[in-house]
């Protein structure tokens, strides 16, 4: 017999999972892994790498992956460690204590939508912005009690991981997340058996497992369609955010709202208010639709509740940022909703039209919002305003300022924020209710009494952490995309940690115009090679794998970051996320903004930056235009000199080398005998203590509660009384107001000679009257009169709205007056405006049907 050298059989495998087995001592570190509310409460993330430095940091600072790779000698040793287990007591402690608290009752509840969720750099389930406000939202409504969970997805791939080649192009890399070593738990059903949602699409149903976050007080529910269940076009649905075509993406809005919906049913959850963050969840006025519609309301009634419980905030102008989809497409998946709610298809469509019955315009999820809830938001004073411009057709017959549309600017949560050196010296500091009490000013003031040293000190501390870190975690990429390894022990060694470090770190979008500092190399390179006044930039933040303008924006400042002239003064850290974030907000001297005016909706990384100390350089755009006091930062102005754009963008970089020259620099460097600026160290404390505190997470809850939240649950509840009386009452209202609208006549305006003529004089009283034949309504109607001028960009803007009193009735011939003068004198335009009134309408736009004429 001939002997083979070799004869072997392919191996047959099992998977098995080898659970973590934790002592009983240690079994609070489970519980305490699985509720991220360690992620900002740096006492429990210092407890955990006190316990294992290096695997803490293997793993990527995620408890639940570090507990599984500590073996089982390691736990029980540490089991019998008096020192551990008074550790781990004193944060396991503090963590109950937290957790015991009920919610408050007195503040409505909230359901919260939104497609991503920033809440540590382990769960990635976000890519930016958008993101990581919500992820902070949560932990707010966690950390001032609140009733409220959210709705989002867990999605295998997430948002990619950025890389950069040789010559600096973006490698966009999808890693697969392996939800078992997550800090989050499946949800069971009644049986003790994995949860799953069965979503309608088309003639099937598409199956979602549900998973919970716990965000402190806070569950987070997840949907994920990656299972065994669905079909191979179906189980992407969850793998990437923002990912595949325009069809996967109306899928993935389906499961977001009307799945979202039906998750809540399924798990027994009523809330008080819908919250759509961005129009991608709009949907969930759907389902809330169709539940309604099903229980025996009409079509008309179930809309006065669900508006009467919905909030729309929008997050940016940009058009790139509201979806829209073909007729086709739409019909495809939501052609069986118009039966379900007693409407036509041309209704459904006509509710997400700015020109309802034009076949050619597309379904507008956002339109579909504004129309489906009672109040909309933008995200600063500014962006409300260019909110209600870009929604103003939606409410013709109001001008753009006089529509609802109304702002919370963003704030950030400030424990997940504020490194911990600062939280200590805050606490040191501050009143002792300080992280109860954060949007107090009064207390933020405290910082005047801080000495010089300590603040200079801390920022000094917190600035050689972020060039170690970079060091340390860099090092190899570098490496790798540098080509020459002497190139990069000369980047390591011209990082200077005294010099000023300015950071740029956001998505990588033409409008945000990174490209700004690069305008003029000559002067750029005087300006970073200046022996007295030495300078660095650190630039971070990913571009759309789909946005080649983008790319080519990081692709150009990685080519010029190696130009002899400018190596190690101009630095790109690749994949940008929280982890670096964190590092960046808190370690550079500057953070700079230099967006396109207006289109920086809000902005929040420099927020971010405040509460570190760190001082803000930006366009006053977003919340900057309302943050800035002068001498607590620097700004460039919003008003634009140039219409041509790149001229505006050379003049708007002239600028930022200007102030850097002749303000920033010679401050920063005017050090006294102990080292350090005092002027610099005032603008630190002035950003402090006039600033920070009007950007914190918990004023924007607040914000939304009072402004919102708080009214609408009181109308939902007055429509709700007694079986829905008053809303089935408004919507017959509506109904007979609608029907009769064309029918009412207006009788006579009188007015003086001068008037009727067009030539009046300021300052003298004129009477108009107006009779109005209603035609059988019971004083349905209002009359106002509306002045306009045109302002010097040529634009139509209000001079006065004045209404007209009622002043006598006869059946149904209503007389209306008004005295009336004008202050200025001038070029104006009158006319006379008719509107439905009536006390439950929660705004004009609720009802949007205008009558002009002049008479």
């Amino acid at each position: 017999m001939k002997v083979r050298t070799n004869y072997v059989n392919d191996p047959v495998w099992r998977e098995v999972t080898v659970k973590s087995r934790i002592p009983e001592s240690l079994q609070m570190l489970q519980e305490l892994a699985h509720n991220i509310w360690w992620s900002w409460n740096y006492e429990a993330t210092d407890m955990f790498k006190s316990l294992d430095p290096e695997i803490w940091s293997l793993v990527g600072q995620n408890p639940v992956a570090f507990l599984e790779r500590l073996n089982y000698e390691k736990l029980e040793a540490l089991s019998t460690n008096k020192e551990v287990l008074d550790r781990i007591n004193k944060v396991y402690t503090k963590f109950k204590a937290y957790m015991s608290e009920k919610p408050d009752s007195s503040r409505p509840s909230v359901a919260y939508f939104c497609m991503e969720y920033g809440l540590t750099h382990v769960l990635k389930i976000y890519s930016g912005g958008l993101g990581i406000l919500a992820g902070d939202y949560m932990k707010e409504a966690s950390d001032s009690n609140v009733d409220m969970c959210g709705i989002g997805f867990l999605y295998r791939y997430g948002y990619f991981s950025q890389s950069l080649s040789m010559d600096g192009q973006q490698v966009a890399n999808y890693e697969p997340q392996n939800f078992a070593s997550l800090p989050l738990e499946r949800v069971s059903d009644e049986n003790g058996k994995p949860l799953v949602l069965d979503v309608p699409y088309l003639n099937y149903y598409v199956h979602a497992y549900v998973w919970r976050v716990n965000v402190g007080r806070v569950p987070l529910y997840l949907l994920d369609t990656d299972n065994e269940m669905n079909s191979e076009f179906d189980r992407p649905i969850t793998h990437q955010l923002y990912g595949g075509d325009w069809e996967n993406r109306l899928k993935q809005e389906i499961l977001l709202g009307i799945g979202g919906v039906l998750l809540l049913k399924r798990l027994g959850i009523k809330k008080d208010v819908y919250h759509c963050n961005e129009g991608h969840a709009a949907l969930c006025n759907v389902q809330r639709l169709c539940d309604y519609v099903e229980s025996g309301m009409t079509f008309d009634e179930a809309l006065e509740v669900v508006r009467a419980s919905s909030l729309y905030t929008v997050h940016t102008p940009v058009p790139a940022g509201h979806d829209y989809f073909d007729e086709g497409l739409f019909g495809k998946y939501m052609g069986g909703y118009p039966q379900r709610m007693g409407i036509s298809w041309q209704d459904l469509m006509d509710l997400g039209r700015i020109n309802p019955g034009d076949s050619n315009e597309r379904f507008c999820m956002s339109t579909f919002a504004c129309n489906t809830c009672m109040e909309v938001n933008g995200v600063s004073w500014l962006h409300g305003k260019v909110s209600q411009e870009m929604f103003s057709g939606i409410w013709k017959g109001y001008f753009p300022e006089e529509n609802h549309v109304g702002y919370v600017t963003n704030g950030v949560h400030f424990p997940t924020w504020c490194a911990s050196e600062w939280q200590k010296l805050y606490a040191k500091h501050f009143d002792k209710n300080f992280l109860k009490d954060q949007s107090n000013p009064n207390i933020w003031e405290a910082i005047y009494n801080v000495p010089d040293e300590e603040v200079w000190k801390t920022r000094v501390a917190l600035k050689n952490k972020l060039i170690d870190y970079i060091r340390q975690q860099f090092r190899d990429t570098w490496l790798k995309n540098q080509g020459d390894p002497s190139r990069v022990v000369s980047l390591m060694d011209k990082i200077n940690p005294n010099a000023l470090l300015i950071g740029f770190a956001r998505r990588f979008a033409t409008y945000k115009r990174a490209h700004l500092l690069f305008t003029d190399l000559d002067r750029l390179s005087k300006i970073v090679n200046n022996p007295d006044y030495p300078v660095q930039f650190l630039f971070a933040g990913k571009a759309h794998p789909h946005d080649g303008a983008g790319q080519g924006l990081i692709k150009k400042i990685v080519e010029i970051s190696k130009r002899p002239e400018f190596l190690g003064k101009i630095i790109f850290l690749e994949n940008y996320d929280m982890k670096l974030a964190r590092r960046l907000v808190s370690g550079v001297d500057i953070w700079m903004n230099t967006p396109t005016r207006p289109l920086e909706a809000s902005g929040t990384s420099g927020e971010k930056a405040l509460m570190n100390g760190v001082v803000n350089f930006s366009v006053l755009d977003g919340w900057w235009l309302e943050g800035y006091r002068e001498g607590a930062g620097w700004a460039l102005t919003e008003k634009r000199t140039y219409q041509n754009q790149e001229y505006q963008d050379k003049l708007d970089a002239t600028t930022i080398y200007s102030i850097l020259e002749t303000e920033i620099l010679p401050l920063f460097y005017a050090r006294n005998k102990k080292g350090y600026s005092e002027g610099w160290v005032k603008t630190i404390k002035n950003s402090i203590a006039q600033v920070a505190p009007h950007y914190t997470m918990k004023r924007q809850l607040d914000d939304y509660y009072s402004k919102f939240y708080c009214k609408e649950a009181a109308h939902f509840k007055e429509l709700a009384a007694n079986d829905y009386a008053r809303a089935k009452a408004l919507s017959d209202w509506k109904e007979e107001v609608a029907a009769k609208w064309d029918e009412i006549q207006v009788l006579s305006v009188d007015r003086c000679a001068e008037l009727q003529q067009g030539h009046v004089e300021n300052g003298k009283d004129y009477t108009i009257t107006v009779v109005v034949d209603e035609k059988g309504l019971d004083d349905a109607i209002g009359i106002e009169q509306v002045v306009t001028y045109t302002n010097n960009d040529g634009k139509e803007c209000i001079y006065s709205v004045t209404p007209l009193k009622l002043v006598k009735r006869e059946g149904s011939i209503y007389t209306f007056a008004v005295t009336h003068s004008f202050s200025n004198a001038g070029s104006l335009k009158v006319s006379y405006r008719m509107f439905p009134k009536h006390p439950d309408l929660a705004h004009r736009q609720d009802f949007c049907y205008v009558r002009w004429f002049v008479g």
